[in-house]
């Protein structure tokens, strides 16, 4: 029976556990520029482990793809130096860093992409909306991305992955969850089109899978990571038959050799809710293992008794913690040693300085005792 603290290889990396930070935005970044700075650096550095896996934050590969304001992007070359501090801090704890890339696509608003309409694959608005530097806006209605553009957008997924290279990072993942572009061209709920690009899913799929076709150009498959949200309709996002689609995504993932799967489930109290005790149609970790061979990392609310339970189960690989590593800078420590995990303050989230982002305390020696 496999555990949680058993080691496991992603790629080329051999890691020693499987307590896994997950991409969070907190919107921290120097200004102007959304750069990456000290800030950062010892944030990503205090939740490091010798040969552990952090996945840093959400991060735009284009001006125009940003959801929320405040946070690091990966379209400019200024931006390197900064992510060279956080690759530096993790390293010099022995831990390993990927980093999340994305585009807002339909999910942004004019006041914060400069006054540009935000576009995606059809004009269909998103439900919620994003942070300007004023406060919350709704997402704006979205105008339909033509043919002719998406080369320009690949080049920017190339173009940041190739950042990412240079700042030091282990390795890449493909940000198609929770509504972001990928996800909109893949589900039909937001793709409407009639091109190569919609219809069916094989053409549904293209844009992710270009996506992750030309980061891989820069890393090599096997250090390309991809996070996908089958059960979750973040943003009004919907599909007519998500095991179809998520599974035929991630079988052609598997045969492009895809570092892992990070799969976010639904909003449950465990392993056992999802797979045996549930007959809608959410497609997690657990169904999508039919279709991909590879690691796969499962998020979503997990606890450290559920995390135990869907490892030992083989339903995951590994287990991704958000909030859970927000206020627990050595969460797997304390999931090891069995010390409560401390809250985080809900109000320190998102902006701000390092008050509810690096001063959170690692446990005493007393806690563990």
């Amino acid at each position: 029976m496999t555990k949680l603290f058993d080691p496991v290889r992603v790629g080329p990396y051999a890691l020693s556990h499987r307590v896994v930070l997950a991409p969070m935005t907190r919107l921290r970044a120097e200004q102007p520029g959304d750069r990456p700075g000290e800030l950062m650096a010892e944030f990503y550095g205090q939740r490091a482990t010798q040969d552990g896996l952090l996945i840093a934050e959400s991060t735009p590969v284009a001006r125009n793809g940003i959801a929320y304001a405040g946070g690091p992007g990966a379209y400019l070359d200024s931006q390197i130096e900064g992510w060279r501090k956080v690759t530096d801090a993790v390293h010099a704890k022995g831990g390993r860093i990927f980093l999340q890339l994305s585009h807002s696509g339909r999910m942004s608003h004019p006041d914060i992409i400069e006054g540009e309409v935000p576009a995606g694959p059809s004009v269909v608005r998103a439900e919620g909306g994003g942070l300007t530097e004023q406060g919350y806006v709704d997402f704006a209605v979205p105008r339909a991305l033509d043919v002719a553009e998406i080369p320009r957008i690949l080049a920017q997924y190339r173009s940041a992955a190739d950042r990412a290279l240079q700042a030091g990072f282990d390795g890449v993942e493909l940000h198609a969850a929770n509504g972001y572009l990928p996800d909109q061209f893949l589900q039909d709920g937001t793709n409407l089109r009639t091109d190569e690009y919609g219809g069916p899913v094989e053409r549904r799929a293209r844009f992710l899978l270009e996506s992750f076709g030309v980061m891989a150009s820069v890393w090599g498959s096997n250090r390309v990571g991809v996070r996908l949200s089958p059960s979750g309709q973040f943003a009004g996002m919907s599909d007519s038959d998500p095991e179809s689609t998520f599974g035929y995504v991630a079988h052609r993932l598997g045969i492009l050799g895809a570092a892992y799967l990070h799969v976010i489930e639904p909003r449950i109290k465990g392993p056992d809710d999802l797979v045996e005790g549930v007959a809608a149609p959410a497609v997690a970790a657990a169904t999508l293992r039919k279709y991909f061979q590879g690691p796969i990392i499962a998020a979503g609310g997990f606890n450290p008794e559920s995390a135990r339970t869907i490892v030992s189960k083989g339903f995951a690989d590994m287990v991704a913690f958000g909030r859970p590593f927000v206020a627990n800078p050595d969460l797997p420590e304390r999931i090891r040693s069995d010390i409560p995990l401390a809250a985080h303050d809900r109000a320190t989230l998102y902006g701000g300085d390092h008050r509810g982002y690096t001063d959170y305390p690692k446990a005493s020696a007393s806690m563990a005792a």
